[in-house]
């Protein structure tokens, strides 16, 4: 069992790992050995994740997330499978955790003050004041 948040625990068999070859430079070891890793997770049939969650996590994952409903998460910064593999459950944890997160309350919208209205128009005048200041002496255009 892993826990993400105190209410969401997923089960193990829900994250499966597939070790791939990694791409890029690295010589003749990494034509060798499959150290990359793409973990793949069932976001529409997972039973540990609420309604709202889910809702969330379909949001944030973008184009990580397959037409069926499978967010791929793919790690191969490191030379080693375990940390590869650690790193991608990390990512996919951090996922999770953010879509758990509930949002946050919609912005209310308010007017400005008197008070605030006349502080902006001083300071605008100030504001043109200075400029004015700044033409050649003895025209007034």
């Amino acid at each position: 069992m892993i826990e993400v948040t105190p209410d969401i625990v997923l089960a193990d068999d829900e994250i499966q790992a597939r070790f791939v070859r990694a791409s890029g430079p690295g010589g003749q070891h990494v034509n060798k050995t499959s150290t990359a890793v793409e973990l793949r997770f069932d976001v529409r049939a997972s039973p540990s994740l609420p309604e709202g969650v889910r809702a969330r996590l379909y949001r944030l994952a973008g184009s990580r997330l397959t037409q069926d409903g499978v967010l791929i998460v793919v790690a191969q910064s490191y030379r080693s499978q375990e940390m590869n593999r650690q790193d991608a459950l990390d990512r996919l944890l951090g996922l999770i955790r953010k879509a758990a997160e509930p949002p946050p309350p919609p912005r209310k919208k308010t007017k400005p003050t008197y008070a605030s209205k006349l502080r902006r128009l001083e300071g605008k005048t100030k504001r043109s004041g200075v400029k004015a200041m700044r033409g050649r002496p003895g025209r007034d255009d």
